[in-house]
């Protein structure tokens, strides 16, 4: 037998792999893990109101398509073109900002009426590896509390407003409270092997899918092992100053005990010339507070994950996946 059959036998026959968040950090995530299974499924925030986003919600009244746009080109087999079609932005005119594939979801959403059936109708057209589902069908907003008793609603004020208040968030809502979830979000959740949240940004991208109705409880009677991924950085107008307990501790009290078994954080050194840059976006990089994580009551694993090549410190799409699949067949063979 060739390795190209066998290679796609394991992937036909590879673990259900929920990944829960939003922003690049999922994209990331996706782009190495669709070498590992077909059987994945990319659970997306709707909470963004910037950008092209933000416009084509405001005018046309839909959920915000950026998120789930990057999702879906993780996970596309198309054609370099085609993918470089998606991720074009115009930069004149009316349309000056706007993404090819967030007009191309907005069309969809128009044709379809509904904008599940319109990400799954694109999902085909670009004949994605697993599936991508907008956490709730509620139009939402989010909104972040201080811990001086400010508050700021939407999600592209958070960074300025936070930086005006120089203080942490305490904690972040959803406007309306306790939408409901998707029938196929909670499914996927439900029958999952592996429930990965993150990486993302924390307060924006990963915990307003927390505040969905059903997510937590579906996560928290699932079967399956937990995983939460560390980001590299602390990130500038959301988590200045947190170490990785305090982002796990922001997830539990959103969420609750149980919520998460294993934590991956990165081992690898950032190298020099990025830590300047950073330094001057007010952004450092994570400190591991290995002495707090007995005390969280969740397993800590440290990995070289970050990418070797990116000008960024950013994950590593294959170096992630990998470490992600060690820890899930481990702990598998284990239990």
């Amino acid at each position: 037998m060739s390795a190209v059959p066998r290679a796609r036998g394991l992937r036909e026959n590879g673990p259900k792999i929920v990944v829960i968040g939003g922003g690049t950090g999922l994209s990331t995530m996706l782009r190495g893990l669709k070498t590992y299974t077909k059987n994945l499924t990319a659970v997306v925030t709707v909470a963004d109101d910037g950008g092209g986003s933000g416009v084509l919600r405001r005018e046309m009244g839909m959920l915000p398509p950026g998120d789930i746009r990057h999702c879906m080109q993780s996970l596309a087999n198309v054609e370099p073109i085609m993918e470089q079609l998606l991720s074009y932005r115009f930069t004149d005119g009316s349309l000056s900002g706007q993404s090819f594939g967030n007009l191309l979801l907005a069309a969809l959403n128009g044709i379809t009426g509904s904008f599940e059936q319109a990400v799954e109708q694109m999902s085909h057209v670009l004949a994605i590896t697993g599936r991508v589902v907008p956490v709730t069908g509620t139009d939402v907003q989010l909104e972040a509390v201080f811990e001086n008793g400010s508050r700021v609603v939407g999600e592209s004020r958070i960074f300025s407003f936070k930086k005006e208040q120089d203080c942490r968030i305490s904690y972040v809502r959803l406007i309306p409270e306790r939408p409901k979830a998707l029938p196929a979000a909670l499914q996927a959740i439900r029958e999952a092997d592996l429930v990965i949240l993150g990486p993302g940004s924390l307060y924006t991208s990963i915990i307003p899918n927390l505040l969905v109705d059903g997510v937590v409880d579906e996560i928290c009677s699932s079967k399956a092992l937990k995983l939460y991924i560390c980001n590299i950085m602390t990130q500038e107008g959301e988590t200045e100053g947190y170490t990785a307990a305090d982002h796990v501790s922001a997830l539990l009290e959103h969420g609750t005990q149980g919520l998460i078994d294993v934590c991956l954080a990165n081992s690898q050194q950032v190298p020099a010339q990025l830590l300047d840059r950073y330094r001057q976006e007010d952004a450092a990089p994570l400190v591991v507070d290995r002495e707090r994580f007995d005390g969280l009551g969740l397993e800590l694993v440290e990995m070289p994950v970050a990418s070797q090549t990116s000008d960024y410190a950013r994950h590593s799409p294959d170096r992630l996946a990998r470490a992600v699949m060690s820890i899930y067949r481990q702990r598998t063979r284990r239990s």
